[in-house]
């Protein structure tokens, strides 16, 4: 029979519930490997293929994108989702919808490849982007908060290591730590300074941050799309899974971020680490 911390016990079932599907979606199977189910070819062998070029290219449409996110998804999404009665129950997020879109943006980049890559990437980035605000304001979080924005942004950096990681076993946790001081710099600047994308010492160093991040599972989703013919189908695929994934931590990371206002930071992560068996059943 499991055991259950004292932790888990303070939890009401329901929320326990909810922060067991979190470890879950956090701690699903990596990219790469959702990718190379799909494309039936290990991403590593595709990677090796990539010219070198195509890694200059994934940095500049990386941050390219990101600056994109801040100036575009904000500015629509927190008008519309504050003019919303505070005291009504948050609606389900449109996953399925969001999915839709990237898929169609996926299927034209099919047929171009890497050439496509600085259209299509802050296109499909600016939708995922809005596609985790919506999953945050699910979750109750507050879209006109600096904090909750940069939350948002700094979830395209929890979907995997960086290279600097030097590929070490990176548990939310570990993830969410790396990234929280740079956010807090960034949210007290931008509160000081205003809300620029250039004007920002602190939020240039959040966005290289998770762009050096990002810019791995962008390279992986290009690299899915490299095979030979790969068409406009298997490119809807590729960005549908690509999609996904991130949806699956931004539930996850907002789910625990809900959980810590009711509990407490420290109890929730506390019940988190102990939920071990119910990941191996």
């Amino acid at each position: 029979m499991e055991s259950i911390s004292l932790a888990e016990q303070s939890l009401s079932a329901e929320d326990l519930l909810a922060l067991r599907r979190a470890k879950h979606e956090l701690e699903s199977p990596a990219l790469a490997m959702k990718l190379a189910s799909i494309v039936g070819a290990p991403l590593e062998k595709l990677m090796s293929r990539m010219p070198v070029i195509a890694n200059e290219k994934v940095n500049d449409a990386t941050q390219l994108a990101l600056r994109k996110c801040l100036q575009i998804a904000l500015r629509t999404l927190g008008r519309q989702d504050n003019a919303a009665a505070p005291l009504a129950a948050p609606d389900k997020p449109s996953n399925l919808l969001h999915k839709f879109a990237v898929a169609t943006t996926g299927a034209a980049g099919g047929a171009f490849g890497l050439f496509a890559l600085p259209v299509e990437l802050p296109v499909t980035t600016t939708l995922m982007f809005r596609s985790i605000c919506d999953i945050a304001r699910s979750e109750g979080e507050d879209l006109s908060s600096i904090d909750t924005q940069l939350q948002c942004l700094t979830v395209l950096g929890m979907g995997g290591t960086s290279k600097a990681d030097d590929d070490a076993d990176y548990g939310y946790f570990i993830m969410r730590g790396a990234l929280a001081q740079a956010v807090s710099k960034a949210t007290s600047e931008i509160a000081t300074k205003g809300f620029t994308t250039h004007g920002s010492a602190a939020l240039v160093r959040l966005l290289n941050t998770i762009a050096s991040r990002f810019s791995v599972q962008v390279s992986e989703q290009i690299a899915a799309k490299s095979i030979p013919a790969i068409g406009a189908v298997l490119g809807a695929m590729v960005n549908t899974v690509f999609m996904d994934h991130f949806q699956l931590v931004a539930h996850g990371h907002f789910t625990v971020r809900r959980l810590e206002r009711r509990y407490g930071t420290d109890l929730v992560k506390e019940a988190y680490q102990a939920i071990d068996i119910a990941l191996d059943g």
